[in-house]
């Protein structure tokens, strides 16, 4: 959990109906974020690690620690998944 989260690329984020959309516009693939995604990419720069993140969710929302654990480690996965991220 001490791994610390590498930018890779930054796709374009934009507002659609109150959420936001990341467009990869490289692949030409684009997600939706929704509930926690948002603070995570809001809180994601170099140098930043998992544990810092679910530190700051905690802080924001009220979950048990280790669902936000698992919430955070399955986004990071799909951001690393496809090229946004690395961990250093």
């Amino acid at each position: 959990m001490e791994k610390k989260v590498k930018i890779l690329k930054r796709p374009e984020v934009s507002e659609l109906a109150g959420e936001k959309v990341m467009i990869d516009f490289e692949t030409g693939k684009y997600f939706m974020l929704k509930g926690s995604a948002n603070e995570i990419w809001e809180m994601l720069k170099d140098g930043i690690s998992v544990k810092e993140i679910v530190a700051g969710l905690m802080e924001i929302y009220d979950v048990e620690e280790e669902v936000c654990k698992k919430s955070v480690q399955d986004f990071m996965a799909t951001l690393k998944e496809n090229g946004f991220i690395e961990f250093e």
